[in-house]
């Protein structure tokens, strides 16, 4: 994500970014202007983001003190993400945490092995490009 090519400039109308780890979870997730420039990039005027995070305080714990990420809370949500997100050309439409008995239903084989922990909790940001 940090270095595109140019040939993949302005070619989605939609991205999907589902349960990442490591490097692509500690971008979206601490909204990199880097990276969230990039996915822009990526996206052409109107094109739909849609990033769902999954963790579990308790079992991924150290992954995200390893990350260098802060509590992701609601008022991190509000506070830190979207203001991030819109600084770099997304429009947010619609975001929050779900416990893991009301995520909606994802097509996704990494959903259904993450969905049956009752204390893991999803992340939503779906947002429009809202320029070029």
């Amino acid at each position: 994500m940090e270095a595109l090519p140019h040939e993949l400039s302005k070619i989605a109308d939609e991205v999907h970014i589902q349960f990442p780890w490591g490097s692509l979870l500690q971008a979206v997730a601490s909204g990199d202007a880097l990276i969230l420039k990039s996915l822009r990039r990526l996206c052409r005027k109107e094109a739909r983001l849609e990033v769902l995070i999954s963790f579990d305080p308790t079992r991924d714990g150290s992954e995200l003190d390893r990350l260098g990420l802060p509590e992701l809370s609601r008022e991190y949500l509000e506070q830190k993400l979207v203001p991030a997100y819109e600084a770099n050309g997304f429009m947010i439409e619609d975001y929050g945490m779900l416990p893991s008995s009301a995520w909606p239903e994802i097509e996704s084989s990494w959903a259904k092995k993450l969905r049956p922990s009752a204390t893991r909790v999803l992340i939503y940001l779906r947002a429009v490009c809202d320029r070029l």
